[in-house]
């Protein structure tokens, strides 16, 4: 299958200081990757680089057949779908949400006087229906609560129809309804045949999606283990991973892990 992602001996440094140590790693465009670590493993440094946010200090980085210092990222970038916390502090709090996903369309957050065509709302209005926000078309995105503006993003960020969709920790902050929502929303998308290749970072197990193919476990910015979930999601990769004894279980498809004595 055709690569989406290849890193080759990356290096990123910061205050002398590898947060990224000689990570070699690709994606194809056919597979969902969890990118799993403790605080400071380097899971959101992986995957500012993928989005073309960040350049490798040492090594190579090819995203989407451009490699990274030798193509205009502002080409590259709408064809790359990102959602984080980080990027919906950004978002102007009084924009509508049809706003917030049709401004996609132009890679820019907060309406200014750009043009858009009927097929632009249209699209934007059907994705707003296919994660069930359709009905807060006309909220304003400071109003909405954490799962909704959670939604919202992923709406945006799947606007497009990129190439590759990044999500930073999509759960985190989520209450149980709330997380399970947005998880069963996740599933669907994942198992659709025309999702293109997904890269997920989370701290826990337990927010892994139905449909998820692959793993990547971190630590201290190096990669502990990475293959097909199956097979590299193993008690003791986790355990490995985050320096304690973990137990780990599955149930219908979905993980869960515990520190063990």
């Amino acid at each position: 299958m055709p690569q989406v992602l290849e890193l080759a001996d990356v290096v990123v440094r910061r205050n002398a200081r590898n947060i990224v140590d000689r990570v070699t790693w690709s994606v194809d465009d056919d597979q969902r990757w969890v990118v799993l670590g403790p605080n400071g493993a380097g899971k959101t440094t992986i995957l500012q680089l993928a989005a073309t946010l960040v350049h490798p200090s040492e090594g190579t980085v090819t995203v989407l057949d451009e490699r990274l210092g030798r193509t205009d990222v502002f080409d590259l970038r709408p064809r790359i779908g990102f959602a984080s916390s980080a990027m919906a502090r950004r978002v102007p709090q009084d924009e509508t949400v049809l706003d917030v996903v049709l401004t996609a369309a132009f890679s820019v957050l907060g309406r200014w006087n750009e043009e858009y065509e009927q097929i632009d709302e249209r699209r934007a209005r059907r994705v707003l229906s296919e994660w069930k926000l359709d009905h807060l078309a006309e909220r304003t995105f400071g109003t909405l609560s954490d799962g909704e503006q959670k939604r919202v993003q992923i709406a945006r960020a799947v606007m497009t129809d990129p190439e590759v969709l990044l999500l930073d920790e999509p759960t985190a902050s989520l209450d149980l309804g709330a997380r399970e929502e947005l998880l069963g929303l996740l599933s669907g998308y994942a198992q659709a045949p025309t999702t293109p290749a997904m890269i997920m970072v989370t701290h826990h197990v337990e927010e892994i999606p139905v449909g998820f193919t692959h793993v990547l476990l971190l630590r201290e910015g190096g990669i502990v283990a990475s293959g097909p979930i199956d097979e590299t999601l193993t008690a003791q990769n986790l355990s490995d991973t985050f320096g304690m004894p973990i137990a780990l279980s599955t149930e219908d498809g979905r993980f869960a892990a515990r520190a063990t004595a």
